[in-house]
């Protein structure tokens, strides 16, 4: 094949493409409404039947995203439920382990630890490092219950 075969052909195709881009362009126009006046009443229904179609193709994604967000959603809702319902659980048993707990400390007040069976007298430590007592202060006996005693040794 000679080079003026060639390049004979590569008109053609160029020439082709040019047309089928012209086409395109003139298509993408007619569908965005845009020149439609020099349309007949058959390609005015050719084209409202393509944009039908398509827009139910729209739809029917639209509407499948859709309901795949809703079932993802109440999964969600699913677990969150059963979450609250786990907590609500613990939240009772903390509730009624807390009202019996006075009712064991008073059946049972051996339990109990008296502060003031760790505390010496109330002192003071002078300037010269001698421990001297404060004498005349009251103090007032705590008692705190088992439940608070790890709070104390940490």
């Amino acid at each position: 094949m000679g080079y003026t075969q060639l390049q004979g052909r590569w008109t053609l195709e160029h020439a082709k493409l040019k047309c089928r881009f012209e086409l395109l362009q003139k298509t993408k126009r007619h569908l965005k409404g845009e020149d439609l006046d020099s349309l007949t009443l058959k390609e005015l229904q050719n084209l409202e039947h393509q944009i039908d179609t398509a827009l139910k193709h729209i739809r029917l994604r639209k509407n499948q995203m859709m309901f795949e967000s809703i079932s993802v959603l109440q999964k969600k809702d699913k677990e969150l439920q059963n979450q609250n319902n786990v907590l609500s659980k613990k939240v009772k048993e903390v509730e009624k382990d807390l009202a019996q707990q006075p009712l064991v400390e008073q059946q049972n007040p051996d339990n109990m630890l008296h502060l003031d069976t760790y505390t010496s007298t109330p002192c003071q430590v002078g300037g010269d490092g001698v421990v001297e007592k404060v004498p005349g202060q009251a103090r007032p006996i705590i008692v705190l219950p088992p439940w608070m005693l790890q709070h104390m040794n940490e």
